[in-house]
Parts: C-alpha cells; structure tokens; sequence
C-alpha cells in the first residue's frame, strides 16, 4: 500500500463499541444491562423504514461496498440501498443483539460472536483473531480541557481529534472574537486559520498517547505554546499551517441529561458509512474502518502496528463554566468533528447563541489538504468575499452537501435543558 486502505479487512481494528456499552453500564447504569437493548432488538426483529436521508447516503455507497465480504448478503440483497420508506431488516442482527445482551457484551469478544468474526476473517482474507478480540478492554480516561472565554471545552484526548478543538481555541482566545462580528469574514477567517495550524500539529504528533513520542497532550495544550502559535495567524491574510515545535529543546452521536442532572455525550463509529465494508455473515456484524486512520509513514508515531490504537475522528464534547456543567454536544462528521466544536463553542462563548442557532447557523470547513475552505449554500456571502480577499480558496457546497457535521445538544438552564438537534440529517431532541 502507499497509504492506509479505507475499505477491506486491512482497515479493521477491534471494535471497542460493545466493551464500552458495559463499562458505562456497569458504571453509571440504573437498569439491567439487557433492558437497554429492548428498542434496538425491536427494530432488529420487525425491521425500520428507511428516511429520505439515510437512503441518500446509503446508496452512494452501495457500488463501493458490494465487493466486500459479506455487505450484499446484509446490506443491499437487491444491489441497491433500500429506497425512502421500505423497510428494512439485516439478518441475524436481532440474534446477535440478544447474544450481546444476555452475556453483557462478553460474547462479542469471547464467546460465538467472537469466533464468528475471526472465522470470516479467516476465510476471507482478514488478520483479526480470537486471540486479538479476546485481548480488547476498554479503558477509562481523564479528558482534557481549554479555558476559553468564560467556558471550558472538555475532550477526549489522543488518539482521536479532539485536542485539535481544544487548540484552536487556545489560540483564539488571543483574538476578540466578539468585536470581530457573529459571521463576518473576520471572524471566520481567525477561526479557519487557528483550526489549520492545529490539524497541523494534529497530523504530526497525535497518535495513540504510548506511541507519541517526546510531545505529550499537555505540550499541545501549554498556553505558552498556543500564544505562539497565535502568533502566526495574520488577520488580513490566510497563511500556510505548518507543524510546530511545542518543545524549546456514516457515526453515531447522542446526548442524553436526567432530571438528578447527570449528562452524558456520547458517539460511536464504524467510520466512512458502513466502515470497511466487511460483515460477518448471519450476524448484521458490519465492521469498522478505523484502521484507515493509521499512517505508513516509517517512524511517525501514528504508523501502523500491532496492539495499538489509530488517530481516530470520533470526540464527544462537554462544555462546564464556572466547574459547572453546561452543555453536552457533538458534532458527528469525520474531520469536521473538530471544526464543529470549536465553531459551535465560540458561537456559544463570543455571542451567546442559543444551542439550536449555534447549531443552525452556515458552516465552514477545512479540507483534507489544510488549504481549501468549503463553505455551505447559505454561508453570507460578504464573509465568502472577505475569505477570498483574504487568500482562502473557498469552495460553496450544494445545498444538500452532508459533510458539514451534525450536532445534538443539551444544555443545562435553571429549571431544566434546551435541547437542540441538527437540520442536517435525521435526529431530533425528545423529553420523556
């Protein structure tokens, strides 16, 4: 390979989905670990009509997937996504939910299940084992946090993306936001240009926390460090991101809040739609791509090996002010997870939007190479002219463009939450 492959058994890792559901059970749960399962198993068993949405990002992906082990049998037996309003059951789901429920995840990684995903690796042309199921656990970890403005933005930190939110605001927190206005190309340029430089130091240093060697979380995040990378950020014009030197020397996102006040953000991948394509057959078992995040590039810290965890995109966030919670929120989407909490944050903490304004409101997005802006249909166009005045490349996306994110939000008020939901795809907020 010259880069990671994004579909295909060669991008599977152990899913840690099924270990995580019990550690949070076992944690903080109130009910019997299998009376969670109850409204997956239903729609298992008697099957769910499909949206609008979800058959358009579906089927354009259906030519891609066919090829892979197992994906027609459980995705597309007719060649093709099911259409808007079918509905649709994947077979052997419902018995696989209940193996995972009566044994408390246990199956998956030790048990049938377990020896089901290692057989179809064997017989297809896939590496994952017993041994290497049976070895997964899940791991608690103290996430880490920015200060900005009267805020602060909690992460998950490395191996996944979140740090780069945190040091994007970091650095910004040396602009005024505020003054700049809610969507002028001022202020969208500074916080393209901070979020550049950290997907900069983001690609070069971050990887499974025991692989990055010499620059540590903490180093990213010194304030020190952020100043100077401030620094960098010409207001009137956009500039190359490059690494610093911090040393001198198709997921899943929801939110849930309680009447005690307990809040939980929460997101689950299998990665680019249905991950890397491969199913376990009779079991509705689709595995994830994270594996494709790894780099093959010798010596860097995320370059792939075994027993060790790939630079990952899936960040749940939380903001506190004053030590307090405030709000749990996510913004699903692969790379704009990032973008999307530094700009749903600021629009927060500089202007005092509401969740579902912050979430409504026109996105943008920094690209893969670093340099192109895309922007959505109804980014004001004023601001696109300033961006372009300003050196961006600025790309405008059709008005049904999915890769600007999509957020779910509750924020904790006085006498209760506001919820909001994304317009971008399905959700919704429901109070029970």
């Amino acid at each position: 390979y010259s880069a990671m492959p994004l579909r295909g058994w060669d991008s599977v890792t152990v899913p840690g989905t099924v270990s995580a559901w019990r550690a949070l059970s076992d944690r903080f749960g109130k009910l019997p670990f299998a009376d969670l399962f109850e409204p997956a198993l239903r729609h298992a068993r008697d099957g769910y009509m499909v949206s609008h949405t979800v058959h358009r990002q579906w089927q354009a992906q259906v030519a891609e997937l066919l090829p892979q082990p197992g994906y027609r049998e459980a995705f597309a037996p007719q060649g093709r996504a099911p259409l808007p309003g079918e509905l649709f059951r994947s077979p052997g789901q419902d018995k696989t939910l209940e193996r995972i429920a009566i044994s408390k995840g246990d199956d998956f990684y030790h048990g049938e299940l377990a020896k089901a995903i290692a057989d179809h690796a064997r017989a297809t042309g896939g590496l994952l084992d017993e041994a290497d199921l049976g070895a997964h656990q899940a791991d608690w970890v103290e996430p880490i946090s920015v200060r900005y403005r009267d805020v602060e933005l909690h992460e998950i930190g490395p191996s996944g993306q979140g740090i780069g939110a945190l040091m994007a605001l970091g650095m910004l927190d040396h602009f005024d936001l505020k003054t700049s206005g809610l969507d002028s190309a001022l202020s969208q340029h500074l916080q393209i240009e901070a979020m550049k430089l950290a997907f900069a130091d983001l690609h070069e240093y971050v990887a499974d926390p025991e692989a990055m060697r010499g620059v540590t979380a903490t180093d990213l995040l010194k304030s020190a460090y952020l100043k100077q990378r401030a620094s960098l950020i010409d207001p009137k014009r956009a500039s190359p991101a490059r690494p610093g030197s911090p040393h001198n020397g198709g997921t899943v996102y929801l939110t849930a809040a309680d009447e005690n006040g307990m809040m939980v953000s929460f997101i689950q991948s299998n990665f680019k739609g249905f991950g890397s394509g491969v199913v376990v057959p009779g079991t509705g078992i689709a595995l994830q791509n994270r594996g494709s995040g790894f780099s093959l590039k010798p010596g860097h810290p995320n370059q792939v090996a075994p027993g060790k965890r790939p630079f990952h995109t899936i960040i749940p966030g939380f903001l506190t002010r004053d030590g307090a919670p405030l709000m749990s929120f996510g913004v699903m989407g692969g790379s704009m997870q990032a973008q999307g909490h530094l700009q749903v944050a600021a629009r927060i903490a500089d202007h005092g939007q509401n969740p579902q304004a912050a979430s409504d409101a026109p996105r943008w997005r920094v690209m893969d190479d670093n340099v192109t802006i895309a922007v959505e249909w109804n980014f004001p166009q004023e601001a696109i002219d300033g961006l372009i005045a300003r050196g961006h490349v600025v790309q405008v996306a059709p008005r049904f463009n999915t890769e600007f994110g999509c957020a779910q939000m509750a924020m904790k008020v006085e006498h209760g939450y506001i919820a909001a939901s994304d317009h971008r795809k399905d959700g919704y907020p429901v109070g029970m």
